[in-house]
């Protein structure tokens, strides 16, 4: 399935928001998730079953100052 990740095209397996995360390397990370311009909370993720083209946000935490 093709989707916008962050910005940019990516070709994924498919499925929910938890399972993509997980395929994108992020496993157990501590992250935050948009998908189409909408916050999804952690215990959505689960639930959410991306679709073609959808426009996922993962972003992690930075540290420094």
């Amino acid at each position: 399935m093709n989707i916008i990740l962050n910005g940019k095209p990516a070709e994924i397996a498919g499925g929910t928001l938890a399972a993509t995360v997980t395929e994108l390397g992020y496993g157990e990370k501590r992250i935050a998730t948009a998908v189409n311009g909408r916050f999804v909370p952690i215990r959505e993720r689960e639930a959410l079953q991306l679709g073609e083209g959808d426009r996922v946000e993962i972003l992690t935490p930075r540290h420094g100052g």
